[in-house]
């Protein structure tokens, strides 16, 4: 039987990525992204849940997080999860859970663009994937798109 380990999420990051070179010169970055959900309790009253994830990004993808996203940022992630295990300094085993990811897309605009000589963040939004490290594709805007497609 196949299975399957893809995420996607949607959210703000907590702090500017940590970038660092381990051997060969391989990039990884971590940074945190928050994402949240609201409800009404019982009572209906307003509630908001938001939850941590921790982003590790390689290669290029590293490089152009370190570049770019910036606290407080929204980023589209795709990725796969990882649990890692490991001994604190008392013996205690412990779990951390990450997310890998091979796709990222911005969703704001980096601070201090101002929209001239660059693309707008709300027209279009750079995505970068693993599978080509680095090298930006510029998604459409499809505001301008008949909706009479035949499918």
């Amino acid at each position: 039987m196949a299975s399957i380990n893809r995420v996607i999420l949607v959210g703000n990051l907590g702090k500017d990525p940590e970038i660092r070179h381990i051997e060969g010169g391989v990039a990884v970055a971590r940074f945190p992204i928050a994402t949240s959900e609201t409800y009404k309790d019982k009572t209906g009253n307003k509630v908001e849940r938001t939850e941590w994830h921790n982003i590790v990004v390689w290669r290029g993808l590293a490089e152009v997080a370190e570049k770019y996203l910036k606290k407080g940022q929204s980023v589209y992630i795709e990725g796969k999860i990882r649990t890692n295990n490991y001994q604190d300094k008392e013996g205690i085993q412990r779990y951390s859970v990450e997310i890998v990811a091979d796709n990222m897309t911005m969703l704001s605009r980096a601070e201090g663009s101002n929209g001239q000589g660059q693309n707008n963040a709300q027209e279009s939004s750079a995505v970068y994937n693993s599978g080509n490290p680095g090298k930006p594709e510029m998604s459409a805007n499809y505001e301008n798109e008949p909706d009479d497609l035949p499918f």
